[in-house]
């Protein structure tokens, strides 16, 4: 299947570092109240936008770059059926968000995630050839589903340590009323949120 990015490097767990990643957006109501709480708590972050909202919301993709946090590889269309996908017609969806996010910030994605995370066998040859890595999580709040802000935090808090990954959505708008809290939660353990991209640097390959 390829690597797998569930947890961020050694070094950025000795940094004390995380990383908050949004998948589905970008949503004109809900994304930048995100940035906006993002911002309060100067906190950066990477958001895996569907190809075909990016094409729809050029401005907001352009906003989230200008703010310090990374945009990434979530698929042109987002279909659910993207694991059956034969090679040809997933690189297609590789190939067309990769084009569209680097028209929009000037900056090609590094990093994928599939739709609902379900990885094609076939992904890794599409993805090596293009210098994408896949990144999956360590912990998720479900928040795509449940609408229980207190137990989406948990779900994203309980055993909560440097060098973990996040996975919210910014096209769920129970988030506005989870991130303050988790922020307040990051603060107080002393860990600092940071992009994919950051935390990556250093690595081999990046």
């Amino acid at each position: 299947m390829g690597p797998n990015l569930v947890r961020l490097p050694e070094s950025a767990a000795r940094r004390k570092e995380i990383s908050l990643t949004f998948d589905d957006g970008p949503d004109p109501e809900v994304t930048p109240r995100v940035l906006d709480l993002l911002d309060r708590y100067q906190a950066k972050a990477s958001f895996f936008c569907i190809g075909e909202n990016a094409a729809a919301q050029p401005e907001l993709v352009r906003e989230i770059a200008r703010r310090g946090h990374s945009v990434e590889n979530h698929s042109y269309h987002h279909r659910h059926t993207f694991a059956f996908f034969g090679i040809t017609r997933l690189r297609r969806e590789v190939d067309a968000a990769q084009s569209t996010v680097a028209s929009i910030t000037g900056r090609t994605p590094v990093f994928f995630r599939a739709p609902a995370g379900f990885r094609s066998p076939f992904l890794d040859s599409v993805l090596a050839p293009r210098g994408l890595r896949y990144v999956s999580w360590t912990r998720r709040g479900f928040d795509a589903v449940s609408t229980d802000p207190r137990r989406i935090l948990k779900r994203l808090t309980k055993g909560l340590a440097a060098g973990d990954v996040l996975l919210m959505h910014d096209s769920a708008s129970v988030v506005l009323a989870v991130l303050p809290a988790l922020l307040e939660q990051l603060s107080a353990r002393g860990l600092k949120a940071v992009s994919l991209v950051s935390a990556c640097a250093s690595e081999p390959g990046e």
